[in-house]
């Protein structure tokens, strides 16, 4: 092995990645290894050989000449694996905290009074619209995106709270009832559509980390090659304009959760049932005050 060190030395010095199985191998790199630590390790092992006595082997020359040759290749794969494990795991704590972080914000951005609909159990007696909401959360949730999932509860509160109105104010058997059902549907299904349009655009990037590549062109943009670096650039790019993309439908489905609560302003508005007093108001009073101004009467009226 020290033998060795000098041929291994050379060649390190004409091109480090034959001679050193780092990624990023250098010639000071080189210099350390077979000018101190190989010669020191030999040494040792000399040493170390000296209690068995003085006699050389040639099973122990031969090992010696080939054992730097075969331990580079060993140590390069298990430098390879330990950096695809930390790359793994690194990975999993990004998404483990980006995963935090989405639904922190989800529980922030979550207006009060807002019902959470489950895919798996739709709420009893869901109609078709109710049902075509879970779909689209359940696909929503499958690429990953809870905090827009988050948005079709708020439809599903929405549309509940304007059907109540609706039907608290008209008879099923009006024609106004039967009109503004159709419209407010009609303006739900339109946020499906614009629901499944999301997942499908979320479904297009779903592998690809954006923490990751912008992190590689930060840390490593020096040591990027061009090819790389251009890459990485597209990819970060379609991240980015498919977040656009994204956030002008969610623009477009608060104006209908908007429109929604202006109908059921409306609608609360809206005076169609019958008085349930016998009286009005002012005439109740009225006859009240009387009752009052008689009590005495009826009090001399009972000595008597």
């Amino acid at each position: 092995m020290f033998v060795t060190c000098l041929p291994w030395c050379l060649v390190g010095l004409v091109n480090p990645r034959l001679a050193v199985p780092t990624e990023t191998p250098g010639r000071l790199q080189v210099l350390f290894r077979y000018c101190l630590l190989v010669p020191f390790i030999s040494t040792v092992l000399w040493l170390t050989s000296l209690w068995g006595g003085f006699g050389p082997s040639l099973g122990g020359w031969l090992a010696g000449l080939v054992a730097i040759g075969v331990s580079l290749p060993l140590e390069r794969g298990w430098r390879r694996w330990r950096s695809r494990r930390h790359q793994r795991r690194l990975q999993e704590r990004l998404e483990a905290e980006a995963k935090r972080r989405r639904a922190e914000q989800e529980r922030t951005a979550r207006e009060s009074g807002v019902a959470e609909l489950d895919p798996a159990r739709p709420p009893v007696g869901a109609d078709d619209l109710v049902l075509s909401l879970c779909r689209a959360k359940q696909q929503l949730l499958d690429v990953k995106r809870d905090d827009l999932a988050g948005q079709v509860d708020r439809f599903y509160t929405r549309y509940a709270h304007v059907m109540a109105l609706l039907t608290a104010r008209f008879d099923r058997s009006e024609l106004a009832f039967e009109r503004s059902r159709s419209l407010i549907t009609e303006v739900c299904l339109g946020a499906v559509d614009t629901f499944t349009s999301m997942a499908a655009q979320a479904r297009g990037v779903i592998g690809l980390d954006d923490s990751y590549v912008r992190r590689r062109l930060e840390q490593e943009n020096q040591r990027l090659s061009v090819e790389e670096r251009i890459a990485l650039k597209r990819r970060l790019e379609l991240i980015e304009e498919t977040d656009r993309r994204i956030r002008r439908l969610v623009a477009r489905n608060e104006s209908a959760l908007t429109l929604l609560d202006d109908t059921a302003v409306a609608l609360a508005r809206v005076e169609t049932g019958r008085p349930q007093a016998t009286l009005a108001t002012d005439r109740a009073l009225e006859e009240l005050r009387r009752f009052i101004e008689g009590a005495d009467r009826y009090s001399r009226s009972e000595r008597r």
